[in-house]
């Protein structure tokens, strides 16, 4: 679906057809919204266990801050009505998701080589 959208994106302007995309109803209270999304990245980074390797501690704890950032980005575009802060919004949701998905990636691959490593550990070579 994402694939199918970006190409109607992509290909609309040349096709001079204008698109219009389901609009999302603004939430009754956007500041408790944008309150909402912060605290369940708190309460997300509340439940990580630091595991004493940085790298995955800063990776397990960004992903809910990043997340957050989006939901509150989301909102704003809901909610807000300035076109300055409306085209941030709308970075912060691209870069984020970007972010994410790149830390995904690594915990996913970094998981693996602590596997490999531990089974090295188990059954030298």
């Amino acid at each position: 679906m994402k694939h199918i959208l970006l190409l109607l994106l992509l290909s609309a302007p040349i096709a001079s057809v204008p698109i219009h995309l389901p609009q999302a109803a603004a939430p009754a209270d956007c500041a408790a919204e944008l309150r909402a999304a912060m605290h369940r990245m708190h309460e997300a980074a509340a439940k990580v266990t630091a595991t004493k390797d940085t790298d995955q501690d800063f990776v397990q704890l960004m992903l809910p801050h990043h997340q957050a950032a989006i939901e509150m980005a989301q909102t704003q575009l809901l909610c807000g009505k300035d076109p300055e802060l409306r085209r941030v919004a709308q970075e912060i949701i691209t870069d984020q998701q970007s972010e994410i998905d790149l830390m995904r990636l690594w915990l996913k691959k970094h998981h693996t080589s602590r596997m490999e490593h531990r089974s090295d550990e188990h059954h030298p070579r």
